[in-house]
């Protein structure tokens, strides 16, 4: 079964449905630059399980955006490491599904695509940062970390 993703106005949306708002979005507008962007995050529970959220972000470049978001459980995480990297995979994942479609029919609207990761330079996520990074490029895409990396520390944070 497909993943749902709730749009701002709380409908569920399967990922057909997101490619379709997301290219009624960009083509009310047709000449702007647009990035897609992809973000996961998570907060861990007192009972060790992890509440994950990953956000599906469209930015009219200079002028706003939308987004999409899931809530998704995974069960117990005893370390940072595996949850951080359970973030990024979810975020590829939704990346693998999303893109298939939307590659297929944005036509010759201009648009690149991002994956953001919630690990930065200062805190303890320093240590994951290269991990990470790796891992997004391993699967072709660009990364942005904290502080550029506002789809999971921004957008998916605020609904974990």
């Amino acid at each position: 079964m497909l993943p749902k993703f709730k749009s701002s106005l709380g409908l569920d949306l399967g990922i057909p449905e997101v490619v379709r708002e997301i290219l009624t979005f960009m083509r009310a507008d047709a000449r702007r630059r647009y990035t897609v962007i992809i973000g996961s995050d998570s907060l861990l529970l007192p009972s060790k399980n992890a509440d994950f959220v990953t956000a599906i972000v469209v930015h009219r470049v200079g002028n706003g955006g939308r987004y999409f978001w899931r809530r998704t459980d995974h069960g117990k995480f005893h370390t940072l490491r595996d949850r951080i990297i359970r973030e990024v995979l979810l975020s590829l994942e939704a990346a693998d599904l999303l893109l298939k479609e939307l590659r297929d029919q944005a036509g010759d609207i201009e648009w690149s695509f991002e994956i953001h990761a919630d690990v930065g330079e200062n805190g303890p996520t320093k240590a994951l940062i290269q991990e990470v990074v790796g891992m997004i490029r391993a699967s072709n895409f660009e990364a942005r970390t904290k502080p550029q990396s506002y789809a999971a520390s921004k957008v998916a944070d605020r609904h974990v």
